[in-house]
This record gives C-alpha cells, sequence and structure tokens, in this order.
C-alpha cells in the first residue's frame, strides 16, 4: 500500500479536519495476478472508539482505493489501511464467468461451498447468516443442481451483502498508524465580515473634526451584521496607535492633528499590544462588545500583528526585539514598494524565548477577554519554527482557538504555515479571475492542498482592491461574492463591500481614502434605502449557505464544462450519508465571470457525480431567483452580468 491521504507533504505534520467535514481516505493497493482484493480504513476516535469503513475502487487505472467519512469528535483520530486478498470476491468473479460458460463449472461450484461452510463455521456471524451461507453450500453441491441454478447462488445479492459486511480475509497488509487532527467546525467554517470599530458611531463635529466610534457605538452595528448572516466578526488591531511617524490620509508621511493613524502602527505612551486604544473605550467595554457579538451569533476574530510604533513600550524596554541599522536608526517595515515608516517590525533572532514569552502572554490575555479567534498579519515574515511552538501550545491548553494566516506570499511558505498549524489561511482568491484561473485555483484548495490548507476566500481587504474589482462595478461584486460563498468553506467581506466602494487610490490597489488611515463615515440606511447595496445579496448568500451543507464543505468541488471562455461551472455535492439533514445536497454553479457583458453557451454536467444516470433528467431551481428547469447532460444558459450574473441552481429531484 502507498499514497495515503488523508496526508501532509514529507509527513513532518499530521493532516487536519474539521467536525462534520467530509474527508476522503484513499490508498494505492494492489496485488500481482487476477485475483481481486478488498481495502479496509480502521479508525480509532479520541475516544478510543473503533471502526472499521470498507474502501471502493476509483477506477481511475491507477489501483486506488478511496471511501468519504465525516469524522465529527474533535481531537486527535488514528487510521490504518488494511489491504486483503477478497476470497469471496475472486471466487463469484471467476464462478460468474467459468459457470455461464461451462468450464470447470463442478470446481466452481466445489470451491464456492468450501468457501461457504468455513465461513458459516465462524461464530461471530449472526445465526440468520450462518444458516443462510449453510443453505448456499448445500445447494452447490447438490447433485441436481444445474448450472443456470449454481449462478443463482453465485449471484445472490444476500450472500455479496454478508462478505460485505465481514469478507473472508487471507494475505492480510496492515499499513502504518496514522493521525488526523479534527478541529471545530468554526477552525474551517465561517462567513466573516471585518470592520473597524473606530469608523462605526464616528460623527463629524461642527468644527470638521471627527469623533471616534466606541465599543459601545460599534455595538449598535452588529444585529445589521448578524441580519446579513455573518458569523464571525473581525476587527483590525483595537490597541493605542503611535504617534511618531504616524501616516496621514491615503499613506501619507505626515498625519494632521486629527488624523488616526493606520491600526497596525501598535504602541504608544498609552500602551502596546495587551491595551486598548482610550478612544475606542476601556477593557470592560471590550468585554461588552464581545458579550453583544455572541448575543447576535457573531464571533470576535481579533488582529494579531507582531510589530510595533516607533513609540511602542517594547522599543525602550526591549531594543534588542528590533533590527538597528548601521547609523543607529531602527529598520521600519517595507514591502517593496510599499513603505511602513509607522512601523517596526520585530527581530526574533536575538531573544527568541523573551519575544516567545510576551507574544503567549498577549494571546492568553485576549482569550481571557473572549477572543477565540486571531487573524495573524503577516505570520510568513516571522519565523515558521514560532508559529509551530506558539499555536501547539496555545491550543494544547484552549483546542477552540482558530489562528487565520494572513499570508499573501508564496505557495511554499503559505502552505508550510498551515501545515505547522494554523487553521485557516488567506489565499490567491483575489487575483484568480478569469475563468482557467479560478478552475485552475479551486482545484488546487479542494484537492491538493486541503488534507492541511483551509483557505479563507475573503474577497476583499483594506490593502486589496483589484483591477476587476476597480473596473467590473456593481456586477463584478456579486460575482466575487458568489464565487467566495460557494466554492469554500470560508469566506470574507470587508466592511464597505456591499455599497461598491471600487475607487482606488491612483497606482495602486489600495482603497482611496483608505479606512487604514481616517475614519470612515457610511450611511448604511441612505445606502439601503437608494437601493445601491447589495446587502441583500450578501443575505441571500449567506441564507443558502446555511440552507445548504455542500456549501460548507471544501473537499467536494468538482469542475464541469461549458463551451465558453467566461462561464465557470462548478458543482458541490455531499452524499446522504455524510450530510447533517440526512439527505444528499447537491449545488450547481454556473457564473458568467465576465463584469462586463452577457453570455450564453452550453454547459455539460456529469450528473454522475450526484448520483444520476448520465442522460437522465432532473430538476433544478435557481436558488437566487427561484427558477426552475429541467436538466440533462447538455444545458443552454445565458447569464446577465448586469442583471443576475450567477446561477446557483439546487437539483432538486431525478426523473
Amino acid at each position: 500500500m502507498a499514497g495515503a491521504h488523508p496526508s501532509v507533504p514529507d509527513g513532518l505534520f499530521r493532516p487536519s479536519a474539521f467536525a462534520g467535514e467530509a474527508v476522503p481516505f484513499v490508498v494505492t493497493a494492489f496485488r500481482e495476478g487476477h485475483d481481486l482484493i478488498g481495502v479496509h480504513v480502521r479508525l480509532f476516535s479520541p475516544a478510543g472508539d473503533e471502526s472499521l469503513h470498507r474502501l471502493e475502487p476509483v477506477g481511475d487505472g491507477f489501483d486506488r482505493w478511496s471511501v468519504q467519512l465525516a469524522p465529527v469528535e474533535e481531537g486527535v483520530w488514528r487510521f490504518r489501511f488494511e489491504a486483503f486478498a477478497d476470497d469471496f470476491a475472486t471466487w463469484e468473479h471467476a464462478a460468474a464467468l467459468k459457470i455461464a460458460a461451462g468450464v470447470d463449472a463442478p470446481l466452481m461450484r466445489e470451491a464456492g461451498a468450501r468457501l461457504l461452510t468455513s465461513a458459516a463455521a465462524e461464530k461471530d456471524r449472526p445465526a440468520a447468516e450462518r444458516r443462510a451461507l449453510t443453505a448456499a453450500a448445500a445447494a452447490l453441491r447438490d447433485g441436481d443442481v444445474t448450472d443456470e441454478s449454481a449462478l443463482v447462488v453465485v449471484r445472490d445479492p444476500a450472500l455479496a451483502s454478508f462478505f460485505r459486511a465481514r469478507p473472508v480475509q487471507s494475505l492480510l497488509t496492515v499499513g502504518a498508524e496514522q493521525e488526523l487532527l479534527v478541529e471545530r467546525e468554526r477552525a474551517g467554517v465561517g462567513a466573516w465580515y471585518e470592520f473597524f470599530p473606530r469608523s462605526e458611531g464616528a460623527k463629524r463635529l461642527k468644527d470638521g473634526t471627527i469623533r471616534s466610534g466606541t465599543f459601545r457605538t460599534a455595538a449598535k452595528r452588529l444585529p445589521a451584521v448578524s441580519a446579513m448572516g455573518f458569523d464571525v466578526l473581525y476587527l483590525p488591531p483595537i490597541h493605542p496607535i503611535g504617534e511618531r511617524n504616524r501616516k496621514g490620509p491615503n499613506n501619507t508621511l505626515t498625519a494632521g492633528p486629527g488624523d488616526p493613524g493606520s491600526p497596525w502602527a501598535i504602541g504608544s505612551a498609552a500602551g502596546g499590544h495587551d491595551t486598548v486604544h482610550p478612544d475606542l473605550g476601556t477593557l470592560a467595554d471590550f468585554r461588552a462588545f464581545v458579550r453583544a457579538a455572541r448575543a447576535e451569533g457573531l464571533e470576535i476574530a481579533l488582529d494579531l500583528a507582531l510589530q510595533a510604533a516607533p513609540d511602542h513600550p517594547w522599543v525602550a524596554a526591549h531594543p534588542e526585539w528590533f533590527t538597528t541599522l548601521p547609523d543607529g536608526s531602527i529598520a521600519y517595515a517595507e514591502n517593496p514598494p510599499k513603505k511602513y515608516q509607522d512601523i517596526y517590525p520585530i527581530n526574533f533572532d536575538n531573544d527568541p524565548e523573551g519575544i516567545r514569552a510576551e507574544v503567549l502572554r498577549i494571546v492568553r490575555h485576549w482569550i481571557a477577554q473572549g477572543v477565540k479567534i486571531f487573524r495573524v498579519d503577516n505570520p510568513h515574515t516571522k519565523p515558521l519554527q514560532f508559529w509551530e511552538w506558539l499555536i501547539a501550545t496555545v491550543n494544547a491548553e484552549h483546542p477552540d482557538v482558530v489562528f487565520l494566516a494572513e499570508a499573501f506570499t508564496r505557495p511554499a511558505p503559505l502552505q508550510a504555515l498551515a501545515q505547522a498549524g494554523f487553521q485557516q489561511s488567506y489565499s490567491y482568491f483575489t487575483w484568480r479571475n478569469t475563468k482557467a484561473e479560478l478552475e485552475e485555483f479551486f482545484r488546487w484548495i479542494s484537492q491538493d492542498t486541503a488534507d492541511f490548507m483551509r483557505p479563507n476566500l475573503f474577497v476583499n481587504t483594506p490593502d486589496i482592491l483589484t483591477e476587476y474589482l476597480q473596473y467590473g462595478g456593481r456586477p463584478a461584486y456579486k460575482i466575487r461574492a458568489a464565487l467566495a460563498a460557494t466554492a469554500g468553506a470560508s469566506y470574507g467581506v470587508y466592511a464597505g463591500y456591499e455599497l461598491i466602494e471600487n475607487v482606488a487610490r491612483p497606482g495602486s490597489e489600495e482603497n482611496i481614502d483608505n479606512e487604514k488611515y481616517e475614519y470612515k463615515l457610511r450611511d448604511w440606511d441612505a445606502a439601503a434605502s437608494a437601493g445601491v447595496s447589495i446587502a441583500p445579496y450578501l443575505t441571500r448568500l449567506n441564507e443558502i449557505r446555511r440552507a445548504h451543507p455542500s456549501l460548507r464543505q471544501l473537499r467536494d468541488l468538482s469542475i464541469h464544462w461549458s463551451d465558453d471562455d467566461a462561464i465557470l461551472v462548478y458543482v458541490k455535492h455531499l452524499p446522504a450519508a455524510l450530510s447533517e439533514t440526512g439527505r444528499a445536497d447537491t449545488i450547481i454553479v454556473v457564473a458568467n465571470v465576465d463584469p462586463h457583458s452577457t453570455r450564453q453557451t452550453t454547459v455539460h454536467i456529469d450528473s454522475s457525480v450526484f448520483g444520476v444516470t448520465p442522460g437522465s433528467d432532473y430538476v433544478v431551481e435557481d436558488l437566487i431567483t427561484g427558477a426552475a428547469w429541467t436538466w440533462n447532460r447538455d444545458n443552454f444558459v445565458r447569464l446577465d452580468a448586469f442583471d443576475e450574473p450567477v446561477h446557483i441552481l439546487h437539483v432538486k429531484e431525478s426523473r
């Protein structure tokens, strides 16, 4: 046996899943000759319960075997694959061919009778099953048996079911025991919404200055976020912001007296990473905000940005935590061509133990305030070993704490961070916009890396306003939201997305008048009244996600076909045996990814993916418009980007 999955490349880390995730257990197994084999996976739950599951041949010509299971209990599961010579299946196959051809029929009958008699002698088989096996053996040995009646015994589905549940095995091969970490559902499933508390409830005063919003005013926005169907609220850093080198509007180098600065420039005389910005309120106010969010069905995700403003208390107390340049100055952060003069990156090499102790203290502090999710800023710029240690240490104390990696970096470090423990990762979704790019990306996240990396398909961030969104208008915003909400199990939007805030600062892919550097005054009610908001569309997407468990899975996506290079087609299918509802759930997504045109074409669906015989009719309902059609293998579609650019189709029934 070889090629076992779930697994992590190189075997240095264990694979992971979230509770209720449909996980393919796959292995390559074969033997010499023509005798048939069987393959099992033996599964041990964290509580020690043992179960045995039969794998089926994938049928791709590569001797791969697979079964999907959905572990629910959180903790470390153990599993091993077991392959064996399947004596009954080998006899059944040979006997059906030879007896039908009149070749060696007596020998086939006697071989079968002996196998059935031996199986009937197994005392842990049910009594009724043993009687049926004995009777079948006698029928094969009956002197008056004909080839036709013998074939009835050979092809008896009841006998096959007995040996499927309890095969007669020989030449047993047992694989090495492996582990699978199953974490809570939120580690892999969620609809995230990001807002800046300082903007929610901020007011322009008579003198033209703006008074910051607070946790108390921001709490008034929570019901609206919850009503849209989001279940995680992500907050950028809420700590004091540095005064030295503070950035002004649009990342300018000089801040005016009323400019709040970037929240990622953490630390001032008012405190550091364990402190709340005085403008937002007190630590008690933050705890009240967390409780209010929880009452609305929202979990709070807090930014963990391991860096410091020049006037952070760390700079004076621990200068060794930073990099000193030859001229005696401390190096500020850069990501050419971007420069962050208001931020000092941490140097982890000079005092690793001191830094570890301080960061662990900070994380424990916020956990004590009710935070169970941390969105980690730029983790790829810190040592991988540090994250492996921190996440393992925190999860040993609090297994329900989730870390999201904001790692827009090369594939190798992105995947390494996921392997080392990050439960979720930002991904390249924002820059995958064409049909070909999206097909490749969706295959990658649902198949190649799904054993260890869970992508969070954020459609935008304060730093990322892609050209697709800048120039695609309202259609682009609907298309990207629909793809994010249906293709992955987790996705997110940044506040203002529903208002189509698509004007960029010249020469960049950041929003102009970026909220990173100033307060953002939005009139949500006026936008809703004017009909310019797509909040109702986001709400409908989240309603669909909650109603259809296949959309809260990662590994159940398959790419299908269309005759148009802008019409993307994929299917999400969850079998009934793995569905929380006890019913199979199938969604077909057909998206016009060109936000500037109407497209019409033929889409081609391999319905065997969801259990409908190819060539048979089935009924689909568009969950956005309510329209219904009878579909088959080849289906005409017309998608107007300026009307409804995406079909989200529920397969209702077959005919």
